[in-house]
């Protein structure tokens, strides 16, 4: 449906920079370069049969359309924060709104570890052929596309390219940690980071996060960047319009438009931790369980025992392809709801197998507003844990309600503190309901240390609830 501007508001002020600091962040050992980044559950056990999600940080770079944008058109680009009709009805000032994004950088096939090169990716901007028809979409765009960057990497012997979103003028930058790391290949990478309106600059690793698969990079010498403007994503809805922006198979500047298909969906991915030395225990006895296979689109890879992690993530069909990980999800307002990390397929991912099926999956932009704060002031983030080792209460023929059964809880755990012991079933988590352990997993490792969460639980058939202080991921 065609949605015609009305009377331009006055302009609102600029989005503001970057995140808030969270209270409760407890710095740690960087992740990024150490094995003390483990995952993953608070149990082993293999999830059901289901679509496989994978990672898309690599593609193969195709070359774009290439327009050339006026400065002007550039500044029209900028938005107001609550509303996008002054930007709507901007878009009848001139055909063209947003800066060149992408030009003359070349995008690199994770697939192809060898190091050979693909095309280079021409510039793309957002084309507007008859304002008076333009529609909320374009608004968005319009809005956004300043704080979407399209990132290229290379180091440990591999080269890929992904997407990020501007946190601040002065160039701080969020994406995913398997595109700033590579899936994991590289503990010290080269990145080039290219701006919608065409510049190319340095950038340097802050910090990564393998649990949450997040990475804050830092564009050198950056200043006067538009940073995005964050949504609050607990107060998102089924059915909510969902728009993407980042760069699929090196096309930058690529919008897709869908809705929010559900909320609090857990799903298990391969880790991207840096593996410079040996893996250490998994805390309190837990170990990697048996996950989705989780590729990179296009690289053959076999499935092995590789550890893992769980993610709460919100689910989209908006299409999301191999190059928009770590790319923006936004709301009607041209705001973040999410960041882009991975897909479902309904089959295996070989070379040119893999794509959207309307299955899509990002991290929340709260949660990615804890872990880029926490990142930002000390290089490093932090993830509750619950102390106890669960597994599906369905699998057991004695329970007769879905939930994360435990097996063990940890001498002077938190969960041992908090009264919870074996065969309890823990049912809902602050609120949101728990039907396996995978949902237990992700739910707690997106608080920090410290956090208190109010759990439901069921005990001899009766349902019982308690506020738990999570202890910290090691």
């Amino acid at each position: 449906m065609t949605e015609n501007p009305n009377t331009p508001e006055p302009p609102a002020p600029a989005p503001s920079a970057g995140p808030a600091h969270h209270p409760d962040s407890v710095p740690e050992k960087a992740p990024a370069s150490s094995s003390e980044a483990r995952p993953a559950a608070e149990a082993h056990a293999a999830p059901p049969a289901q679509a496989a999600p994978e990672a898309h940080a690599g593609p193969e770079t195709r070359t774009a359309s290439a327009v050339a944008p006026a400065a002007a058109s550039a500044q029209a680009a900028t938005a107001p924060q609550r509303s996008l009709a002054p930007m709507i009805a901007a878009l009848a000032v001139g055909a063209l709104v947003g800066g060149a994004a992408g030009g003359g950088i070349a995008a690199w096939a994770l697939s192809d570890r060898a190091g050979s090169t693909a095309s280079p990716a021409g510039p793309a901007s957002v084309t507007v052929n008859d304002p008076q028809d333009a529609t909320i979409v374009t608004g968005v765009v319009a809005k956004a596309m300043p704080s979407v960057v399209t990132i290229e990497v290379a180091g440990g012997g591999a080269q890929g390219s992904g997407s990020g979103v501007i946190l601040s003028e002065d160039g701080y930058v969020i994406t995913n940690a398997h595109v700033a790391t590579l899936d994991g290949a590289a503990a010290d990478p080269s990145i080039r980071v290219s701006t919608s309106d065409g510049r190319l600059w340095d950038a340097s690793l802050v910090g990564a996060d393998p649990i949450a698969d997040l990475a804050v990079i830092r564009i050198e010498g950056a200043s006067g960047l538009q940073p995005i403007e964050f949504a609050d994503s607990d107060e998102l809805n089924v059915g909510d319009r969902a728009i993407a922006i980042g760069a699929p198979l090196g096309l930058a500047g690529t919008v897709t438009d869908g809705i929010v298909s559900a909320l609090n969906r857990s799903i298990t991915v391969q880790s991207s931790a840096v593996p410079d030395a040996p893996e250490a225990p998994q805390p309190d006895g837990e170990s990697p369980f048996e996950f989705w296979n989780f590729d990179i689109p296009g690289q053959d890879r076999r499935p092995s025992a590789s550890t893992t992690i769980s993610l709460a993530v919100i689910q989209t069909d908006a299409a999301i392809n191999p190059g928009n990980s770590g790319g923006a999800l936004l709301d009607q307002e041209g705001r973040l709801m999410g960041i882009n990390v991975a897909i479902a397929t309904a089959g295996g991912g070989g070379q040119g197998g893999a794509g959207s099926i309307g299955v899509g999956f990002s991290i929340p932009a709260n949660y990615a507003q804890r872990i880029a704060t926490e990142l930002i002031a000390t290089g490093t983030a932090t993830h509750g844990l619950l102390g106890a080792i669960v597994r599906d209460a369905s699998a057991e023929a004695s329970s007769d309600v879905v939930g994360a059964l435990i097996d063990q809880v940890a001498p002077g755990g938190p969960a041992e503190q908090a009264g919870l012991r074996s065969g309890d079933v823990i049912t809902e988590f602050n609120g949101v309901p728990i039907t396996d352990q995978i949902d237990l997993t992700a739910q707690v490792r997106v608080l920090a240390a410290g956090d208190s969460a109010e759990l439901s639980y069921v005990r001899g058939g009766r349902s019982e609830s308690v506020t738990v202080t999570l202890g910290e991921l090691g």
